[in-house]
């Protein structure tokens, strides 16, 4: 286990360092997240609006960006560079643990500058219920990763079927999440998509905790469906980095 949590820690440190090194990536990945912001927290009714857009937002930006992050592996695999970490001395389910961590640092980093933005704005910051928010969305944003990880390596050399699996599921998650716009008053067909969706859960947990209603069942929802989400993520990870050649 000790040996583990080491090569997860390389893997880790080797994942954040061009994160690090160019700072912009992250910029550039809230770009879309904030033109939502933008174009559509004006059409929400009240002044409450923002209190109930933001945290859908970050959860969005999340989904972007984690969703994305496989296609960094996608081109080790194509240029031969994960080949020659598979061939090393770390132990496989860390090549995928680390990089699955990995994805905490920019959602973090987002989800404060995306604050930081609308405060201003009027948006109104409960401390408690957001570091606990975040905790909610660093499980999920590991899920997210490990998964898009999965796909890249069932994709192999094949591109396009890494994008076109991506592109496919992205928006209607984020639509029957109702990031956008409320779906309660919706048809029965899409409040029942909605329902097996567990990006609703997270996104109505991170509304109860940013709002400050910290013991809300709609939190406890969002714990749990990002736990399944990470756990699911993990497991399907590692045994694909398993079979890996």
């Amino acid at each position: 286990m000790s040996s583990l949590v080491t090569d997860t820690r390389v893997v880790f440190s080797r994942e954040l360092r061009p994160v690090l090194r160019s700072p912009f990536s992250i910029v550039f990945s809230m770009v879309q997240p904030l033109f939502f912001l933008a174009l559509f927290a004006p059409l929400l009714p009240d002044d409450t609006s923002l209190q109930w857009f933001v945290p859908g937002i970050i959860v969005m930006s999340c989904l972007f960006g984690t969703s994305m992050t496989g296609s960094n592996l996608l081109y080790e695999i194509q240029t031969g560079s994960h080949e020659r970490m598979l061939v090393t001395p770390l132990r496989r389910p860390a090549l995928l643990i680390g990089r699955a961590l990995k994805e905490i640092v920019p959602m973090l980093v987002q989800a404060v500058l995306i604050v930081l933005a609308c405060l201003p704005f009027g948006f109104r910051l409960h401390p408690l219920g957001a570091v606990l928010g975040l905790l909610i969305l660093a499980g999920f944003c590991v899920g997210l990763g490990a998964l898009s990880y999965t796909l890249a390596l069932a994709s192999k050399n094949q591109e396009w079927l890494f994008w076109t699996v991506q592109q496919t599921l992205l928006f209607p998650l984020l639509l029957l999440a109702g990031v956008l716009l409320p779906i309660d008053d919706g048809p029965a067909w899409l409040r029942f998509l909605s329902k097996i969706n567990p990006m609703t859960y997270v996104v109505n947990a991170e509304r109860a905790l940013f709002d400050g209603d910290v013991w809300s069942r709609a939190a406890g929802y969002g714990l749990i469906a990002a736990l399944a989400v990470a756990l699911l993520g993990l497991l399907t990870g590692v045994r694909a980095m398993r079979r890996s050649d």
